[in-house]
This record gives structure tokens, sequence and C-alpha cells, in this order.
């Protein structure tokens, strides 16, 4: 058993008991038992969705493809080759190959037209092929006829995964561009970390970004993301030499990984001939090594310079940019300034300003004048009078909070009394008490005596 169809038997909707029924011819149910056939249809395009993420479908130019010692495979992750090899990698013995899969393809997925995968007939690719093609008529299962499906949840996530990861570190304009191969390099593990897209998979991708989201100017060659809607959609020579140098310095890293991991083993290897007293092997080994040390020493100072060179096009860049701003920033005063008639034109308009407000305060001032004229005096006696009630007001409330206050001190008092009347009384009565008890031992006392 394959690894795609034990991927699609361990998902929940392929349980034993569901396999008749998914294996089966459902499509001609489709108007008697509609709930049953699209059940059927979303496990089918849900499990076919997911095998593709994690590398489980054959290439649409081949098998799957071997990975080489430390790499990861490499397998179609955004397209499905519907054809029958399909069918043979999903037969069960038990249920054979399943019937309806036509019927699953049809509706829901794109048709790709194998000539629009070339980055130069990027445009040729028609609203037709994007809004998908139906294969026949009838209500039984089409076959499948070696068509490439995309498989649009895929396309959208390896797609979003991207940008996300591109435009999420704030880069620099220079930091936006890639060569093809540096592109493939870098998100070739955007889906699943053990299995790499396709070519075919990348030319799709491709497609994508740079006609139907806008996220990237793309010419073939060169991919530059673009940040915001309003940037170039074309590819500039500046561009394809920024992602030039990229990928030379990204191969002159790898080179001196290369020849630093060398060093090392030949390293080893002079030090066990030494120890195995073969003097010739270890000469040998000194030698290659002297010389791989050289080749490093020239790949670091080409990577420096490299380095350097890119440095310099990032701070070019970005001064591009400053000046750009300032220009606008410039204009804009410009225009402004042009609005406002420049500093004489505001003195005149302030002297207006001036010579309106004195004529307001002017029109003010005479308007009082012809107003009634109000005695002062009488104004000054009713003022005294407000105040004298006023002053009156607050005398009484504090007199009668003084009062208040004294009766609280009477009532004390009072009840001090009280307090001491009853205690003293308390004090008497058991005074009385004390003498009566008195009395009653010595009456007792001569009474015993006689007898």
């Amino acid at each position: 058993m394959n690894d795609l169809l034990n991927f699609i038997l361990s998902q929940d909707a392929f349980r034993k008991n569901r396999l008749p029924s998914l294996y089966s011819d459902f499509a001609i149910h489709r108007k008697t038992n509609p709930d049953g056939y699209a059940v059927n249809v979303a496990a089918w395009e849900q499990a076919l969705t997911k095998a593709a993420k994690h590398g489980y479908i054959s290439s649409s130019h081949g098998q799957l493809s071997t990975p080489s010692k430390g790499a990861t495979r490499k397998s179609d992750h955004l397209i499905l080759r519907a054809d029958k090899s399909l069918l043979r990698d999903l037969e069960i013995p038990e249920w054979g190959q399943p019937v309806a899969l036509g019927a699953v393809l049809k509706p829901q997925w794109r048709l790709i037209d194998p000539g629009v995968l070339n980055p130069w007939n990027v445009m040729s690719w028609g609203l037709k092929q994007l809004k998908g093609v139906v294969v026949g008529t009838d209500e039984s299962s089409p076959g499948l006829q070696g068509q490439e499906w995309i498989l649009v949840e895929n396309l959208k996530e390896a797609a979003g995964g991207i940008v996300k990861q591109v435009m999420g570190q704030s880069p620099s304009n220079a930091d936006l561009i890639y060569s093809k191969e540096s592109f493939v390099n870098e998100f070739g593990t955007i889906l699943n970390h053990d299995s790499e897209l396709s070519e075919a998979d990348f030319d799709v991708l491709l497609l994508y970004l740079s006609r139907d989201s806008g996220a990237i100017a793309y010419d073939g060659k060169t991919i530059k993301f673009r940040p915001s809607n309003d940037a170039p959609r074309e590819i500039t020579q500046q561009d394809s030499t920024v992602a030039s140098i990229k990928a030379l310095m990204a191969t002159m890293t790898k080179q001196v990984e290369g020849l630093e991991n060398k060093i090392s083993e030949l390293n080893s290897t002079a030090k066990a001939a030494l120890h195995n007293k073969n003097r010739i092997s270890a000469l040998s080994a000194v030698r290659s090594k002297k010389l791989a040390e050289r080749n490093l020493q020239q790949r670091l100072d080409t990577l420096a310079q490299l380095e350097e060179v890119y440095s310099k096009i990032e701070q070019a860049t970005g001064q591009v940019e400053y000046v750009q701003v300032m220009e606008a920033s410039t204009g804009v005063l410009r225009g402004l300034n042009t609005q406002i008639g420049g500093a004489e034109r505001v003195e005149d308009v302030v002297d207006e300003l001036r010579d309106e407000m004195s004529k307001v305060d002017e029109i003010g001032n005479i308007m009082n004048e012809a107003g009634p004229q109000v005695d002062e005096a009488e104004i000054d006696e009713e003022l005294e009078e407000l105040e004298n009630r006023e002053r009156q007001a607050v005398e009484e409330e504090e007199a009668e909070k003084t009062r208040q206050k004294l009766a609280e001190l009477d009532d004390l008092e009072q009840k001090a009394q009280e307090a001491a009347r009853i205690a003293a009384s308390e004090q008497n009565v058991d005074s009385e008490l004390e003498e009566r008890l008195s009395r009653m031992s010595v009456e007792e006392s001569p009474s015993t005596a006689a007898q």
C-alpha cells in the first residue's frame, strides 16, 4: 500500500464503514440523494487536498522524486493530475478504484492549460481556465482524461504564507527582489517541511502571485514583491541586477560552506594518515587542504566584495526613497505656499483682520453709548443690600448650629448626672445591705454562746 493511500485511509471521513459509499459510483445519486453525494464529494476533495499538502501526490511529470542525502523530496502540492495512475494509487483490493472520482474534480477545481505554465505566456491563461471546465453532461461519473487541476486551497495558503513571511520582516527594497532560483530555494517548503514544491507548483504559484493576487512583479527570471498596489508591475534592469547579485552571493556562500567542510575532512584524513604512519597519504591530504584553503580565501574575498556592493545598493535604494519623499514634500509645500500667496499676502491679511476687529470694537462702544443709562449708585446700594442679606443668613445659620451644639452638651450633662445619681443610689443600697448583714451576725453570736 503506497503512502498516498495510507494517508487517505487514515482520515476520519474514510473509516472502514464509509469506504463502500466513497468508492462507489455515487454520482448517479446527485439528484436522488444530494446530501450523501455532497458528503462524499467533500470527503474526497478534503482528503486529496490534504494529501497534496503533505507531499503524497505523485508529480505531474513522473513519480515522487527521491531526495538526496540531507534534502527533502519534491512532489506536487498545488497540482493534481487526474489520470489512471491516480486511480491505481487509490485502488484497494476490497473495493477497487474510486469510480466517481471524476465527479469530485469536475465542478470544484480549476483546470490548468499546460501552455500557460511557461513564464513568458503568463497573460495567456484566460478567465475560462480560472473558472474551471465541466467534463461531460450525463449523470454518470465522467472518466479521468489526464488533466491537471489546481488545488485552490493549497495555492492560496502557499501564496499567503509567502507574502506574510516576506512582508512581515520589514524588508528593504533590495530584500523584496529574488531570482527564480533563490525564490525556489527560499520557499520550497512553505506548505510542508518534509517535502518541497515541484517545478510545476512554482510555475502555478508565480503565475497566481503575479497576475491574480498582484503581490509580485515577475518576468520569468526575476521576482519583486510589491509592498502596495501603487508599486510598479514591471521588472527593471536594476531589479534584475540586484537579483543576480543576491543569487551569486547565495552560490558563493554554499561554495564557502563546501570548502570549509572539505578542509575539515582533509585535515582529519591527514591526521589519520599520520596516525597510521602513512606519510604519502598525509602529504597528499595536506596538499589538497592547502589548495582548498587557497580557494576558500578567494571565495571569501569575492563574497566580501559582493556583500559590500549589496550593502551599497541597499543604502542607495534608501537614499533614492528619501530623495523622492523630500521632492514630493517640497512639491506639497510649494503648492501650499502658492495657495497662501507668500509672506506679503499673509501680512496684508493680518492687517485687514486687525482693522476689522477694531471696527467691531468701535461699533460695540457706540452701541453701548446708545443704550439705556444706569445709575451706578443705585447699583452699588442694591449690591450692598444683597451682601448684607447674605451675611445675615450666614450668621443665622451659624447661630443655629451653635444652639444645636449647646443643646447636645446639655443633654450629655443631664445624662451624666443621671448616671452618677444611679451609681450613688446603687452604692447606698450596697452599704445598707452590708450593714444589715453585719447586725445579723452580731445578734446571732450571743445566742450561740448562750446555748
